[in-house]
C-alpha cells in the first residue's frame, strides 16, 4: 500500500508509528481481549490509558501541578462559548483577534456575556499581528483571549512575544500545540480540538489554572463546568475513549522525536524550505502573510495565475500530494506541515511545487 503525503488542515497526518501500533491493538488490547473502543471506561484499563496519556502530556508541556488537564469534547469551538460561562463572572473579556477563528470565538463569546475587541488585523486581510499601539486592553478583564495561530490565514503568535497583560491569559493553540515549547505557567487556560497535533478528531484538551475553577454561574449546564469536570477526571460522561487512546500514543512518539524541543527544530526546517519555495519562485507562488508571523503549521499561498489552481490540485493528485485547497473563505492553496507531517513529505511538497513551475513559469 502507497500512503499519500497528507497536508490536510484536520482531521490531519497521524503518524504511521502510532497507527501501526493501533492497527496491532485494535482487536486485543495489551491481552484485554477486546478493543479499546469496547473497553468500559471505568476499567482498570481504560483508566490506565487515561492516566498514562496525562502523565506523558504534563511531561512533554511541562505542565505543573497547579494546572488541571481535562480530556473534554465539542471540539474548540464548543470552548468558544464554554470559555466565558466559565470565567466571566459577570465582567467583560477582552479579544485580539488575528483570524477567522479568533473572530468565531468572538462572536460566540458575545451570545454569552460582554466581550470586547481590544484589536483586531481584519483590515489588513489576517495577514499581520497587531502592533502594540493598537491593542487597548482593560485591566480589569476577566480574562484576555488569542488565537496563537490561525489556521485559515496562516498567522502565529509565538508565546513568548505575548507580554503579560495582569489578567489570566486564554489561548486557543488547536493547530499549533505540541509543536514547539511552551511556558503553561503565562496562561491562565490553553485549549486545542485534537484533529491536528494531538489525535483524531473528537476530543478537545484543555489545561487550565486551578484558581480559574470554579467560577461558574449554576445555572450552566453540568457538563460545560470545568470545575466539575476536574473534580471527575474528565469523567463524568463517557470520554471519547479511542481519541484519548490514540492521542497517548501520539503523546508516547513526541517523546520519541526528542520532545517538544526536538519537534520544534523539526518543524522550523519544514517551514524553512517551504517558504523558500514560495519566496524563491520569481512570484510564481505568494505568501501574504508578515513574514514576522508566519506560521509554521499552515502555510496559505496562491498562485499568480489563478487559471492554475485547477491544474495544480490536479497535479499535485496525481504526484500523492493531497489536502493543499486552501479554505473556502480564502481560497488558493494551503499546505498544513503539522508534526506527524514528515520533512521528507515537505521535501516531496516542494519538489512538486518547483516542477510545475517550471513547467507552467
Amino acid at each position: 500500500m502507497t500512503r499519500i503525503w497528507n497536508f490536510s488542515a484536520g482531521p490531519a497526518a497521524l503518524p504511521e508509528e502510532v497507527l501501526r501500533q493501533a492497527q496491532e491493538e485494535l482487536l486485543d488490547w495489551q491481552g484485554a481481549g477486546c478493543s479499546v473502543m469496547e473497553m468500559s471506561h471505568r476499567g482498570k484499563e481504560f483508566m490506565s490509558i487515561l492516566a498514562k496519556a496525562e502523565a506523558d502530556l504534563r511531561e512533554l508541556m511541562g505542565i505543573p501541578e497547579q494546572y488541571k488537564v481535562l480530556f473534554l469534547q465539542g471540539g474548540a469551538t464548543q470552548q468558544f462559548a464554554q470559555i466565558p460561562m466559565n470565567l466571566l463572572a459577570g465582567r467583560s473579556a477582552d479579544y485580539i483577534v488575528t483570524g477567522s477563528w479568533s473572530k468565531k470565538a468572538v462572536k460566540e463569546a458575545q451570545r454569552i456575556g460582554n466581550v470586547r475587541v481590544a484589536a483586531t488585523t481584519e483590515d489588513s486581510g489576517f495577514t499581520r499581528l497587531p502592533a502594540a499601539e493598537e491593542i487597548k486592553l482593560d485591566p480589569f478583564a476577566a480574562y484576555l483571549h488569542v488565537c496563537t495561530n490561525e489556521t485559515i490565514h496562516g498567522v502565529e503568535i509565538p508565546a513568548e512575544r505575548i507580554a503579560d497583560t495582569g489578567v489570566p491569559l486564554v489561548a486557543d493553540m488547536s493547530s499549533h500545540i505540541l509543536s514547539r515549547p511552551v511556558n503553561v505557567e503565562k496562561f491562565g487556560l490553553i485549549y486545542a480540538g485534537a484533529q491536528k497535533n494531538i489525535g483524531p478528531s473528537g476530543v478537545t484538551l484543555v489545561i487550565v489554572h486551578r484558581d480559574l475553577l470554579g467560577m461558574a454561574p449554576l445555572n450552566i449546564p453540568t457538563v460545560m463546568d470545568y470545575a466539575v469536570m476536574a473534580e471527575n477526571g474528565s469523567m463524568l460522561n463517557t470520554p471519547p475513549t479511542f481519541g484519548i487512546y490514540i492521542a497517548g500514543l501520539v503523546f508516547q512518539w513526541l517523546k520519541k522525536q526528542g520532545g517538544l524541543a526536538g519537534i520544534d527544530a523539526i518543524n522550523a526546517e519544514k517551514a524553512r524550505i517551504l517558504y523558500e519555495c514560495i519566496d524563491n519562485s520569481g512570484g510564481f507562488y505568494t505568501n501574504p502573510v508578515d513574514p514576522d508571523c508566519r506560521s509554521r503549521m499552515n502555510v496559505p499561498f496562491v498562485l499568480a495565475d489563478a487559471a492554475l489552481d485547477a491544474p495544480f490540485l490536479a497535479a499535485a493528485k496525481d504526484a500523492g500530494v493531497l489536502g493543499l485547497k486552501g479554505h473556502k473563505s480564502v481560497g488558493g492553496m494551503r499546505a498544513s506541515i503539522y508534526n506527524a507531517v514528515s520533512l521528507d513529505a515537505v521535501k516531496a511538497l516542494v519538489g512538486f511545487m518547483n516542477d510545475f513551475a517550471k513547467r507552467n513559469g
